[in-house]
């Protein structure tokens, strides 16, 4: 039978059905704009959402608007504090990545990944008569569930997962004949997981970000020297030791820490496939989205996807022990998958939203070689393995990883039936280019938040046609089965590409200005690379040269830079590096690699909310492809009911 909530349906109101025969069926698709009709759509239907306010603030953002518009209009609404910061506690999955088995949503015990009903809400839509009464039944091979109801009136009940239910309706309305409505409903729970790296999880993006203090923080310089101090902002909240000769705990200091809903992996909802799965469940009402993400920062396809690896961060837990390895991403998926056909034999990962490579060939190695200036930071970080040159990453990518890409097409593969077209890869775009794609100039403004920072012009230009020429290029041809690439069976292993969003970045990389970007942004971070206060003493209470609070800063405002500078990571994460191993390890809170790290450990160089809003843009359209979710519904049919004969009225 069909369970009902929110409205309790009574038996008994329908015309008895041997009395009663419909006319011929008529066609939807025939009927003029007026004709009656069941309309019927899923509620609540972005299933890691636990109560349907969340979902319905997207609804309502997404009307008429791209994945991008509705992300500015919320980023407004929000005055720039992010429309995730109080959802992030109201999800399916918990903030250690581990899905909640039952999931109350909207006060009903679901199980996240094998649902066994959906609600639904129903409504008779057309030109209905004004005071109309509706008999409604609801059959799902169980014998019909039947009540009468204003026709205004909208029913809300659970339907089976799985099965078809027959929803009819018959109108009434004085003198009027009777007219029969019906239709069929069966909801297609979708399931789509998330696979990759830093760009697949949301690095840049806190889903709540830090609270700045307008008063300043003390890191130390690898000079060593009493003078080789700088102040930048602090925590806001941190009563602790904020002078460079006054330490005190991580834990202390981890208190007041950015929230992301997987610290480990550093996943937000802000990322594109967040915001791509979201936005299937927005566009298409007669679905369920049922998403599991796994992306993970700092991912290779062999240490994060096939293998595991490091944490990016371990916040204080209850037990207070620190976790600092992530399992591997593909073995997750297949045991959450096994796991859900032990419940439901039918059930099929349907999608696959999928951005890996940029780990194999040391991208963030080439980002720390454009932004390290000085000898001294230039020469420890070349020694411990952190830089990497474009030749380092020219050989990685033609030796190693087309090679990786074969193995993960392999273990992909039986998780998708076999047909990587399912698997939606999602490339990334340059980061380095403005003005229609020109790259940018380089220098301090965006990253003066260490003073041993300075985006090299000529190192920065190299990076960024290696970019363009070499690796996205390569990327594509190893996701397609073009360019050489290792495909035993191009066509089942070719997988559906996007780089549709590579356009509009090169508007948008991250040297991009606008006259509209935030006020505080305008005001305090300076183009000329001078943003901070260098006089150790007055910077202790006022780190700004601007003479502003950094409490002003804004996390989430429309900008035009879709790429998040090195101040912006800082403003926004600050995040203390635990995953690192045990030899670079900090020593203490103002330690200078610690200073050098919470520059650019939290999201440097990656793309902004709006930025991960404009991938969602473009991966959209595959996705709904791939699923088939365009296609046409079937017609509701309609028919008039004879009138009675007065012998069977009696």
């Amino acid at each position: 039978m069909i369970p009902v909530f929110l409205r309790t349906l009574s038996a008994g109101a329908l015309l008895l059905a041997g009395i009663l025969t419909a006319m011929p069926p008529e066609s939807a698709s025939a009927q003029d704009a007026g004709a009656l009709q069941i309309n019927w759509e899923v509620r609540n239907r972005f299933r890691l959402f636990r109560e349907e306010r969340d979902f319905l603030l997207h609804v309502e953002n997404a009307r008429n608007r791209s994945i991008l518009a509705a992300e500015q209009s919320l980023e407004l609404q929000s005055e720039g504090r992010g429309w995730a910061r109080n959802m992030v506690n109201r999800l399916c999955i918990d903030l250690q990545g581990r899905v909640n088995q039952p999931c109350t949503r909207d006060n009903t015990k679901e199980n996240y990944l094998t649902p066994i009903d959906h609600p639904v809400t129903v409504r008779l839509v057309g030109a209905v008569p004004v005071g109309a009464t509706c008999a409604w039944s609801f059959d799902d091979g169980d014998g019909p569930q039947q009540s009468t109801f204003d026709c205004a009136e909208p029913i809300n009940l659970r339907v089976r997962y799985g099965k078809q239910t027959v929803a009819t309706v018959d109108v009434s309305s004085g003198s009027d004949p009777t007219q029969r409505v019906q239709t069929e409903i069966q909801v297609r729970d979708i399931f789509v997981a998330g696979l990759g790296d830093s760009i697949a999880s949301g690095e840049g993006n806190p889903d709540r970000p830090l609270a700045l203090s307008d008063e300043g923080f003390c890191f130390r310089s690898y000079l060593g020297t009493a003078g080789a101090q700088y102040y930048r902002p602090s925590r806001h909240g941190f009563k602790g030791g904020r002078a460079c000769e006054a330490p005190d705990t991580l834990a202390n200091w981890q208190r007041y820490s950015a929230l992301w809903f997987n610290s480990p992996c550093h996943r937000s909802l802000y990322s594109y496939q967040t915001r791509t799965a979201l936005a299937l469940a927005v566009r298409y009402t007669h679905i369920a989205v049922t998403y599991l993400p796994l992306a993970c920062t700092g991912a290779s396809i062999g240490d994060g996807l096939l293998g595991s690896q490091r944490a990016r961060e371990c916040p204080p837990g209850k037990t207070g022990v620190c976790n600092t390895s992530v399992n591997a991403q593909v073995a997750e998926l297949r045991e959450a998958l096994t796991a859900a056909k032990k419940r439901q034999p039918d059930r099929t990962l349907d999608l696959v939203l999928l951005s890996v490579g940029a780990n194999d060939v040391y991208f963030s190695g080439l980002v720390a070689d454009v932004i390290v200036e000085t000898a001294t930071e230039r020469a420890l970080f070349r020694r411990s393995g952190v830089m990497a040159s474009v030749d380092d990453s020219r050989d990685a990518l033609t030796r190693e990883l087309p090679q990786n890409f074969v193995k993960l097409r392999e273990a992909l593969k039986p998780l998708v039936g076999g047909d990587l077209s399912h698997v939606v890869y999602v490339s990334y775009a340059n980061p380095a280019l403005a003005d229609g794609g020109v790259p940018c100039r380089g220098g301090r403004a965006g990253f003066d938040i260490h003073p041993a920072f300075n985006a090299d012009p000529q190192r920065l230009a190299r990076v960024s046609t290696f970019v363009d020429t070499e690796f996205l290029p390569q990327l594509k041809g190893l996701a397609t089965c073009t360019r050489g690439a290792l495909c035993r069976d191009p066509e089942a292993d070719r997988m559906t590409f996007v780089d549709a969003h590579q356009a509009a970045f090169a508007d948008h990389g991250f040297c991009a200005h606008s006259g509209n970007d935030p006020e505080f942004d305008r005001s305090c971070f300076a183009e000329n690379g001078q943003s901070f206060n260098p006089d150790i003493v007055s910077a202790a209470s006022q780190p700004m040269l601007c003479g502003r609070g950094a409490s002003e800063y804004r996390a989430y405002l429309p900008r035009a830079r879709w790429i998040r500078d090195a101040n912006d990571s800082y403003f926004a994460a600050m995040t203390y590096p635990q995953g690192l191993p045990a030899a670079s390890q900090p020593t203490d809170i103002h330690d200078a690699t610690w200073g050098v790290l919470s520059a650019v450990y939290g999201g440097a160089v990656h793309p902004s909310a709006e930025g991960h809003a404009a991938m969602a843009d473009a991966a959209l359209p595959a996705a709904s492809a791939v699923l088939g979710l365009d296609a046409v519904p079937p017609g509701v049919t309609r028919g008039f009911l004879p009138q009675l004969l007065p012998s069977a009225k009696q």
